[in-house]
């Protein structure tokens, strides 16, 4: 009986603690640069591409919609954290879609709803990014 009792609780799912320090930015940087892909609208474009060197500092929207909807022209900077953001509210921002006055982006803004853990590790590795010498108002997107 005990033998059988260890051999389901070595089965049963483990707590694990939260990610921090350079495994929280690591997960960050796995998430931005390839599951949300935060870069594909926030690293402005250059004549190459992706201008690397200003990775997700913003700049002007470069796509156009083929509807009628209100469009963002301006893409914002979320290098080093979002301009008008405690990282709290850079947070929960995604974790909700709406941003700490209440409103929502404007499109392409997908409204993400990411957990609290994946929220996180965005932010941190966000955070860590330079900021550009260009900061783009919160109305724009």
């Amino acid at each position: 009986m005990i033998a059988a009792f260890a051999a389901l609780s070595a089965c049963a799912p483990q707590e694990t603690a939260p990610l921090s320090g350079d495994a929280l930015v690591a997960r960050g940087d796995y998430l931005v640069n390839s599951v949300v892909l935060c870069g594909d609208c926030h690293t402005p474009m250059g004549p190459q591409g992706p201008d690397q060197t200003r990775r997700l500092q913003g700049g002007p929207n470069l796509t156009t919609p083929t509807i009628d909807i209100p469009w963002g022209d301006v893409v914002p900077s979320i290098a080093g954290t979002p301009a008008y953001y405690t990282e709290d509210q850079f947070i929960a921002f995604l974790q909700t879609g709406v941003r700490p006055d209440g409103t929502h982006p404007r499109p392409p803004m997908p409204p993400y709803r990411l957990n609290e853990d994946d929220a996180r590790a965005v932010a941190a590795y966000i955070a860590t990014l330079p900021r550009g010498g260009e900061e783009h108002t919160e109305d724009s997107h």
